[in-house]
């Protein structure tokens, strides 16, 4: 026995080693017959036994190669790609798992067994039998792929793949092959005589059962990678996790979508991004792509160049004509001749993930086309009877599967497009992010925030939209071609007449995709103007409300969105004549095709076979035809806004470097600040604002910067900040630097965050800086003290308050240089004093750094060390408080007029334009009282703005704290201000539509409907027409009615074409009908709102409404009603054609049906909660973009770009965690209702096989070829459904606001009263109290006081004691809570709010302007004279600089009127007053802003102007009502003392101590 063994090992090892041997000799050899096989294959498979049998089998040479080698071939042509990719893509090392370990076991054991049969082979062959060479080579060859799928397993366990694509496939398609060969082999083995080779057969059986296992095995996803992200993630996103088969199928997102369906799903639901989305990944990318495309374009080399000067140009970039340029290029060198592309850059930094949406489409593309193939095949075998049966499943089976691959292909395509959009829009939003924070001043006038906020919302959606449509640029030409080759073996030349109408329609949609595109430019620019108009609105409500000025605004804006209309109308028409030209071009190259076929020749017969792989044909060529108009029209806004975006990135930037900063410890000289001869301006096109600035401060100096308004004092700030642009000579500032603007920016964020603005908190110091800077009071009074929240624009802090956080953010981040812009202006004189002494003075917290204080306060000067005076953009005196006294120059001057007045005077002069007085130094700050934040947005003279008046109310803040105590059992609750957006939950109430159908109008909705109906029932006529058509019989090779099928045929296309049209139009007119009845309302409701609602309410949220909501409900809303419609009605045509024909498939459609509807309801319970979510996170983006735009010079000055671009980033990615399950959840959708779809192709072809001998093939044709389309259908319905829903949500908020409260009306004709009321102006307070909210306490307790006509009375009282309250219960901006105000006997309360406003005039303490004409400023309902307002501009001593102006009154206000200094502001606001001219006057200490002598300016006026009418001044500065005649002292609430200025002094009460502090006794 042992020598038996002993010569059987000793022959194999010879065996082996010849075989060694002979195999390297033979390697060519084989090759060359591995091709001759190949080639052979086609012969090897015998028709008989294969095909044409009941009982079909493959010949087993077939199965020794081809079963064998497929798998094989598609392994090792994967491989060298797949090594390149896994080499390329690291995601980290997995440990060993079991998993692993079981397939790597399993990949060696089918090596054994395959070279087990090699060596049996060899061992037969010693033993001298004829063996085929086919049984060592194909061993060979699937044992070396097997080491190869087993070296594979172990590289992508390295490597960090969990679960892989490739190894499924390989293991799927080794196992589809070795199944056929296991049926072979068992029939074999069935037979009688059958002669079995036993070991090959148990290999085959062990190797069957061991492929079956690893692909199960490869089903499952193997652990996460070491140091993978997900590991330290809370919340992670399970698809990195997921399966390859989870992945495809998108399964990975069902635990969502069940936690979705049990309960609405909210932000803590949602997974982290995955890290390839980030902002921190997505962003850097595109900002250095395009910072090299941007040096690129500067570079380009000149060939001719004369001229050694080279003029920097602006990056704008020269838009010269080509000639013009190529001679310029002559003359000079420009330095730009292309601007950089966007588009290049985008495509460098997406396009390599993007190309792999290519690869799929390109598949998906093919496979459409085997659909129309099988059917034609489906036709041939219902017509052949002698067919076997098992022909008839197998194609059934092959439109399945290829249906089943269709839809996975196509989704993972959709996938690719969506992330890429997503990550292209979050690009986008973090590149305007970063650009808007250096760009200069000149090029934010260009670009209005308005603008900006759309480029970021609007434009960087049409990039995300375009990202899923742009490939069709390629695939819609492909498949048109192919469905016109596959039509021209179906039909031949008559295609040709199809083609032919198709060409013609080419043409006319390009000429509308053009007239799209002027119209779509039209349509922005209005938008752009009524989002700024609204802005503006929204800025200045108060103001708004308090001169009655709604309605002119109202009209202003309806005017543009008058030609917004009329644009979206033209849009409209364009829009019905696309849909009739898309929905009717297929019908008409079938007409024309079916109709040029059958008259060219008598013998061309339609048949079933002809005339419906034809139609199915046409069906595909449907779809490339309608897209590609919108893929125009998408890539034609596109590039807009990409042109808008390149304008915007290219804007100059700031150079910060114009401003040499040294680090504070070095020693070189002691100045800490050095100006040399240096001129700026605030944009290179004007005249230098700063002209010769020359002056330095030694370290530790307290320098006061004084001089008449809008000499520049703020803009030497802004200079020295590098916020302008300088033109020439040398600035240097050692250390850090503090700034602190004259109107303070406050973020609506914590007051502690405020001071701290991300520096580490430490508790000491910041007491101390609290203390310093007087804010202990006003922490006290705040709901939770430092923790409340400041609303937006610091709406619930007062103008006093606001600045005084502004300055302990400066102290406390503990800065070298110290850059003041009049702090003290804004806060009564005791507090200015406070500050002075324990910050700013030679004794304060900021004693040892250098200080440059800008001011109008004289009775610091004596303290500071250097005083430097400003006139005229120029330095005309600087030297100390003694020195420019006895130079007796200019300064000596003004002071000797002003010393004697305002010796009291704290410096509180030069007001931000806001600022305050006592009165606003506190301000409720539940909902404070009417704080709106005044002027515009821009920061054109670093102004940017905040709140007027402020309720003063010790009592209300004490009333909530103590509320709060009690509710929350002494816990300090984070008291919450801001309403934010808030996501409805739930389902859309049908309500919603029934509204939306009622401002369509009802008659139009039921006649769309009808004229819906009558399209698709001509439409089934039609096919079923043809069907009829095509079971004619043919007689002696023609076809009998030919004449009267086609005309019927084409008179249903023709009725058909007209209900299309008819539909179109009604749906589009109806939808703008809606919009513009949508518009006026929210509109009209808004304006009606109360004061209290615009503080709750961010202005964030108003303007998503008016933006993005409108234009879905102007431009999505009846687009996506007219698909809706459309995708509805084709299914029901589709399932109602198909139980025409095989009736049997009512018992399928049913619970098919019932599967779809509750996948759908399972889907949208989710879809629509995440789109909510999705839609609420991202007012914050916008919100906290318009904040930094309004601080962007504090941002900078601070030096705090870097963590407001964190910052940003951070609320994108929120956005984005909520839209991009979104967008996996629509795949996953569609994933599923398409596999819904495909069964009802499959039920609809087996139904017609089994019942094959009772059909026609007509209706064969019919029913199948309308089961391929409902896929697509029932796709299109559950997207439209859903975007229906989620659309119709715009609906449901544009009408949320009509349910909020409104204030009282603004006209009561019955109580109106007569036009000359009032014309005494005696104003009577009777036992009136007030209050802000139901549940606070009282404001004002029981004023009764009676003031006659044209008295003068000033109200004054510490902070909080309620003075602005008082005017604002006359205004009416708060409603009585008992008692009542009489103006001449009328009780106010009863007149509409107009009827009062108009009467009333305020001069606000915060001036504020809209863009717009001067004269439309001063008089927007156009009701007085030019003469009047040249007038009434003299006597407010503006007339000389508007005289001096080009277009004097017709001179534009910037936005937010930023291009008057604030001084000329609150002038412009005086000749409101004085061409409104009414009987009673009240000034809310209108004088902050503007220096001493513009001041007395102001006052005499008032005197003279107004001698006969009764003035109410709020006061901080007692000096200006010493002559008043009476004066109110108020006191939390209540009127303390009253009488004349005089005889109060004697009582040396209240008012004494006032007067006392302010240094006035």
């Amino acid at each position: 026995m042992e020598e038996v063994v002993g010569v059987a090992l000793k022959e194999v090892v010879v065996v082996v080693v010849k075989l060694v041997l002979a195999m390297m000799e033979k390697v060519v050899v084989v090759a060359i017959w591995v091709v001759v096989v190949v080639v052979k294959l086609v012969d090897v498979v015998d028709w008989n036994l294969t095909w044409h049998t009941s009982n079909p089998d493959f010949t087993k040479c077939f199965q020794n190669t081809a079963l064998i080698w497929v798998p094989c071939l598609y392994l090792w042509a994967c491989f060298p790609c797949y090594f390149l990719y896994l080499s390329r893509h690291d995601r980290g090392y997995i440990q060993m798992t079991h998993l692993n370990k079981a397939k790597t076991a399993l990949g060696f054991l089918l090596w054994i067994v395959c070279w087990a049969d090699l060596f049996y082979s060899f061992w037969e062959r010693s033993q001298g039998a004829v063996l085929a060479p086919v049984l060592l080579v194909s061993p060979t060859f699937l044992g070396i792929t097997m080491l190869l799928a087993t070296f594979l397993i172990q590289l992508e366990r390295r490597k960090g793949v969990q679960s892989s694509g490739i190894m499924l496939t390989f293991w799927l398609v080794a196992l589809v092959c070795a199944a056929a060969i296991l049926r072979s082999k068992i029939m074999t083995a069935l037979k009688e005589d059958a002669h079995v080779d036993m070991f090959r057969d148990t290999t085959f059986y062990v190797y069957f059962s061991l492929v079956l296992v690893q692909l199960v095995l490869s089903c499952v996803s193997d652990r996460s990678p070491l140091f993978s992200e997900t590991i330290s993630d809370a919340n992670p996103c399970p698809e990195s996790s997921a399966s390859f088969l989870s992945r495809i199928t998108f399964w990975w997102i069902t635990g969502l979508m069940v936690q979705g369906y049990r309960h609405p799903l909210d932000s803590t639901d949602l997974w982290s991004l995955n890290q390839e989305d980030t902002s921190e990944q997505v962003v850097p990318v595109l900002v250095k792509n395009w910072k090299n495309e941007c040096a690129k374009s500067r570079k380009q080399p000149v060939k001719i160049v004369y001229s050694s000067k080279d003029p920097a140009k602006p990056k704008g970039g020269s838009r010269v004509d080509v000639k013009e340029e190529a001679e310029a290029l002559i003359v000079k060198t420009p330095q730009k001749e292309w601007n950089p592309s966007l588009f290049k850059v985008l495509y460098k930094t997406f396009g390599p993930y993007f190309l792999m949406s290519f690869l799929f489409k390109a598949i998906h593309d093919l496979m459409m086309f085997a659909g129309p193939e099988i059917l034609k095949q489906l036709i041939n075998f219902v017509n052949d009877k002698k067919a076997p049966d098992w022909q008839g499943y197998f194609y059934t089976a092959l439109l399945f599967i290829s249906a089943c691959l269709q839809t996975l292909v196509l989704h993972q395509y959709f996938h690719i497009c969506f992330v890429s959009g997503m990550r292209i829009k979050t690009a986008v939003i973090g590149a305007v992010y970063r650009k808007a924070l250096v760009i200069t001043n000149s090029a934010r006038k260009s670009s209005t925030v308005g603008e900006i906020v759309n480029l970021m919302s609007v434009d960087a959606q049409r990039f995300m939209d375009l990202a899923t449509y742009i490939n069709m640029v390629w695939s819609a030409p492909l498949q048109v071609m192919l469905a016109l080759y596959l039509l021209w073996l179906t039909l031949g030349p008559p295609v040709l007449a199809g083609v032919a109408v198709m060409v013609l329609m080419v043409p006319l949609n390009a000429v509308m995709a053009m007239k799209t595109k002027t119209y779509q430019v039209a349509h922005m620019k209005s938008k752009d103007n009524r989002i700024k108009l609204m802005n503006e609105i929204l800025n200045g409500i108060k103001v708004l409300k308090l001169y009655a000025w709604e309605l002119a605004f109202k009209e202003k804006v309806l005017g543009i969105r008058q030609e917004e209309l009329k644009v979206l109308k033209k849009s409209a028409y364009l829009g019905a004549v696309g849909t009739f030209t898309w929905v009717c071009t297929p019908f008409l190259v079938a007409l024309s095709t079916f109709a040029v076929f059958v008259t060219v020749n008598e013998n061309n017969a339609l048949d079933a076979q002809k005339a419906f792989v034809s139609l199915a044909l046409f069906n595909i060529l449907r779809f490339p035809l309608n897209i590609l108009p919108m893929v125009i029209s998408s890539m034609v806004q596109a590039s807009v806004s990409l042109k808008r975006l390149r304008v915007f990135l290219s804007h100059e930037e700031l150079e910060p470097d114009s401003i040499e900063r040294k680090p504070a410890k070095d020693g070189g000289g002691t100045d800490s600040i050095t100006v040399k001869n240096a001129s700026f301006t605030w944009s290179r096109s004007d005249p230098p604002t700063l002209n010769g600035i020359t002056f330095s401060v030694p370290e530790g100096a307290l320098v006061a910067v004084v001089g008449q308004v809008g000499c520049g004092k703020s803009s030497l700030l802004s200079a020295l900040l590098a916020e302008m642009d300088k033109m020439e000579g040398h600035v240097a500032i050692k250390g850090s630097v503090a700034y602190v603007p004259q109107q303070a920016w406050i973020q609506n964020d914590s007051l502690q965050e405020n001071i701290l603005f991300g520096r580490q908190m430490q508790e000491q110091y910041y007491q101390a800086v609290v203390e310093a800077c007087a804010l202990l009071p006003d922490l006290e009074m705040l709901p939770s003290g430092d923790r409340t929240e400041i609303g937006e624009k610091g709406v619930n802090l007062s103008g006093g308050q606001k600045q005084r956080v502004s300055l302990a953010r400066a102290v406390y981040c503990n800065a070298d240089v110290y850059l003041l812009d009049d702090p003290l202006s804004a806060v009564d004189a005791h507090v200015g004093k406070h500050i002075f002494e324990n910050v700013v003075g030679p004794k304060g917290m900021l004693k040892n750094k250098t200080r440059i204080l800008v001011t109008h306060g004289i009775s610091y000067l004596p303290q500071v060390d250097v005083i430097i005076v400003m006139s005229g953009g120029k330095v005309s005196e600087m030297g100390s408080y003694q020195e420019l006294l006895a130079r007796d120059g200019a300064f000596a001057e003004f002071l000797g007029t002003y010393a004697s007045t305002e010796q009291e005077q704290d410096p509180e002069d030069e007001g931000p334009v806001s600022g305050g007085s006592p009165a606003k130094e506190v301000q409720l700050m539940e909902n404070g009282v009417l704080v709106t934040d005044a002027s515009g947005k821009q920061l054109q003279r670093q102004l940017s703005s905040h709140s007027s008046y402020s309720g003063d109310t010790h009592k209300p803040h004490s009333s909530t704290a103590e509320l709060q105590r009690d509710e929350e059992a002494q816990k300090e609750a984070t008291w919450k201000l801001m309403e934010a957006d808030k996501a409805q939950t739930g389902k859309v109430k049908l309500a919603v539509y029934w509204d939306y159908m009622k401002a369509i109008g009802l008659f139009i909705s039921f006649l769309s409907i009808f004229l819906f109906l009558c399209n698709h029932v001509a439409a089934l006529a039609s096919n079923y027409w043809l069907s009829l058509w095509t079971d004619d019989p043919i007689v002696n090779g023609t076809q009998e009615h030919t004449k009267l099928r086609l005309g019927v045929y084409g008179a249903l296309g023709i009725s058909q074409g007209v209900s299309v049209f008819g539909y179109s139009m009604a749906v589009s007119i109806g939808g703008i009908l809606a919009s513009r009845h949508l518009h006026l309302d929210l509109l009209h409701n808004v304006l009606r709102s109360p004061m209290s609602f615009f503080e709750r309410t961010p202005s964030g949220n108003l303007v998503n409404r008016f933006s993005k909501e409108m234009d879905t409900v102007d431009s999505m809303i009846p687009q996506v009603i007219k698909m809706f419609m459309g995708s509805l009605f084709n299914v029901i045509g589709a399932c109602i054609i198909i139980l025409l024909a095989t009736p049997i498939a009512a018992v399928i459609i049913p619970p098919l049906g019932l599967i779809y509807f509750f996948v759908q309801r399972f889907y949208v319970a989710s879809s629509r909660q995440l789109k909510r979510l999705e839609s609420v996170s991202r007012s914050p983006v916008y919100s906290h973009f318009n904040e930094t735009l309004l601080g962007v010079s504090v941002i900078r000055a601070f030096e705090e770009q870097q963590r407001f671009i964190r910052q940003s980033d951070l609320k994108v990615d929120e956005n984005q965690k909520a839209y991009y399950p979104s967008i996996v959840a629509n795949r996953w959708l569609a994933v599923r209702l398409e596999c819904v779809g495909n069964c009802i192709v499959l039920f609809a072809a087996l139904f017609a096989v089994i019942s094959r001998h009772s059909l026609s093939a007509g209706l064969v044709g019919l029913s199948v070829s309308y089961s391929l389309q409902v896929t697509t259908y029932l796709n299109w319905l559950v997207r439209m459904s859903s975007e229906m829903e989620t659309n119709i949500v715009a609906v449901e908020r544009l009408k949320e606001y009509s349910e909020t409260e409104k204030e009282a009306p603004w006209q009561i004709e019955e109580t109106a009263p007569p036009s000359t009321w009032p014309q005494v102006g005696r104003v009577e307070f009777q036992d009136y109290s007030l209050r802000y909210r139901e549940d606070l306490e009282l404001v004002l307790k029981h004023i009764s006081v009676t003031i006659s006509g044209g008295e003068k009375v000033g109200i004054v009282g510490r902070t909080g004691a309620g003075k602005s309250s008082l005017t604002l219960g006359l205004f009416r901006i708060n409603e009585s809570a008992e008692g009542q105000i009489l103006v001449d006997d009328v009780n106010i309360a009863q007149i509409g709010l107009h009827s009062l406003r108009f009467k009333i005039t305020i001069i606000p303490q915060d001036p504020v302007l809209f863009s717009g004409s001067l004269r439309m400023n001063l008089d927007p309902f156009s009701q007085y004279s030019d003469d009047e307002v040249w007038t009434s501009l003299e006597l407010a001593h503006l007339k000389s600089f508007v005289s001096a102006l080009p277009d004097k009154l017709n001179h534009e206000c910037a936005e937010g009127g930023e291009n008057l200094s604030v001084g000329q502001r609150q002038l412009v606001c005086l000749a409101r007053a004085l061409l409104r001219k009414t009987k009673i006057l009240v000034l809310d200490e209108a004088t902050a802003a503007v220096d001493l002598e513009t001041d007395d300016l102001i006052q005499s006026t008032i005197r003279t102007q107004f001698e006969d009418c009764t003035v109410l001044t709020i006061a901080h500065r007692l000096n200006t009502i010493m002559d008043y005649t009476r004066v109110i002292v108020l006191d939390k609430g209540e009127i303390r003392e009253c009488g004349s200025p005089a005889s109060l002094l004697q009582q040396r009460g209240l008012f004494y101590s006032m007067a006392r502090d302010a240094g006035l006794v």
